[in-house]
């Protein structure tokens, strides 16, 4: 399952263990040395009251519906001070979105507006690149799968070439179709299609 990564923000967080939402993702975490998501940051009612921390790593996701991060309880949500490897991500004060992308002949592209992530490993799937002015009349967006990204710093997306990247977007909406292997309350019989949620046919 595909996912953007803009359509995560505000995503709601539902415990099995409290039966309702518990929480609202305000952004996810991501590790630029792998270009995965790691954790998402996340705000509500209950954060920060008896233990409750700000950060849902996400192997405490049990499932990715089409109603939110399905969690089994607020324990899952914890403090990224106290996790080494969510600490050190967070100390790099990273984000993708805004970062410049440039080829490795220092050609400018344009910058980071979208990424797609897939639900299953979290991994970064590709870009999507708002195109400079003087280039947006033709191309307004460009989309660079993963495997054309050499390096990623603090400034600038390094890929292979502009003609190895697409020139239009490859995702498309569609309703999710993961089957849980859990009784899940809050999956409706007859839920329909949630446009933040994408998958990709190849």
């Amino acid at each position: 399952m595909l996912i953007n990564g803009s359509h995560l923000l505000g995503f709601p967080i539902l415990s099995l263990h409290v039966g309702g939402e518990v929480a609202r993702v305000i952004e996810p975490i991501i590790d630029p040395d792998n270009l995965k998501v790691i954790a998402f940051r996340v705000e509500g009612a209950l954060v920060g009251r008896d233990g409750v921390g700000d950060i849902l790593p996400v192997d405490g996701i049990r499932e990715v519906s089409s109603l939110g991060f399905i969690i089994d309880s607020i324990d899952e949500l914890v403090d990224g001070e106290e996790v080494v490897r969510i600490k050190k991500v967070l100390d790099l004060n990273f984000s993708l979105t805004g970062l410049k992308v440039v080829t490795k002949k220092h050609e400018k592209l344009g910058k980071v507006s979208e990424f797609v992530v897939i639900a299953e490993d979290w991994q970064i799937y590709q870009l999507i690149v708002q195109r400079p002015l003087m280039k947006s009349f033709l191309d307004p967006e460009l989309t660079i799968p993963r495997s054309r990204i050499l390096e990623v710093n603090d400034y600038e997306v390094i890929i292979k070439s502009e003609k190895e990247a697409a020139k239009t977007k490859t995702t498309t909406d569609a309703s999710a179709d993961f089957i849980p292997n859990f009784v899940n309350p809050f999956r409706e019989p007859d839920f329909a299609p949630d446009s933040r949620i994408v998958r990709s046919d190849g």
